[in-house]
């Protein structure tokens, strides 16, 4: 549970402008859907498509790292791994395990699929979208484990998007799909104050002495 007091003593510290800044961008957040990048060894790829998430709301990213183990490109993330959650996986079937308990359908994107198209995609189910390394997309593990498959319609000699473009496009189309419906897509209460805390403590300077403070004056 969120120590309430604390929160508002912490977002006493925030201007009027960024906290109402931080309650606008709450407002917009999912978990309804997620994404995952497998392997993707391009390391401004998978920093732009972070920066895609924060940008379309979408609050979970997944980074699967299982040969290719590098830091997030700061410059490239533009911040935005501050505001976005990062949950990072050893190997594919870690990730899918934890996605299927939270009660996510595995959507495998590849463009040599002839499955679903964009367009027609149902956004009704919780999707994590898997997005692959930049020559040999998703492994066989993925494809296998998939409950859909998913393309962008192309009509150019090109056969492939990169796949922060890909995350991009997806991303756009699918939340915009979702908030013209009656579905539920919002974070809950709890996680909005989680968020809250959480962002506090990565905007707030000498955040450590402000919290030994509080304490001192509140036990």
């Amino acid at each position: 549970m969120i120590d309430i007091k604390l929160l508002h003593h912490l977002e006493g510290y925030l201007t009027e402008k960024r906290l109402k800044r931080f309650h606008n961008v709450l407002d917009e957040r999912t978990k309804h859907f997620t994404v995952a990048t497998e392997d993707v060894y391009q390391l401004h790829n998978t920093s732009a498509v972070i920066r895609s998430c924060d940008v379309f709301g979408i609050q979970e990213v997944n980074i699967i790292e299982e040969r290719n183990s590098k830091r997030i490109d700061r410059e490239i993330a533009m911040g935005a791994q501050k505001w976005v959650d990062l949950n990072r996986f050893n190997n594919v079937k870690d990730c899918i395990a934890s996605l299927k308990k939270g009660g996510y359908q595995i959507v495998a994107t590849s463009p040599h699929v002839d499955n679903c198209e964009l367009h027609d995609f149902d956004v009704s189910k919780r999707s994590c979208f898997f997005f692959g390394t930049e020559t040999d997309g998703l492994s066989q593990e993925v494809m296998s484990k998939a409950d859909a498959f998913l393309k962008i319609p192309m009509v150019g000699f090109t056969e492939s998007l990169n796949i922060s473009v890909s995350a991009a496009i997806i991303l756009q189309h699918v939340t915009t799909k979702l908030k013209q419906t009656n579905i539920n897509w919002k974070l809950t209460e709890e996680e909005q104050l989680v968020k809250r805390l959480d962002w506090c403590t990565k905007t707030i300077k000498s955040y450590d002495e402000i919290i030994e403070r509080f304490y001192e004056l509140n036990t």
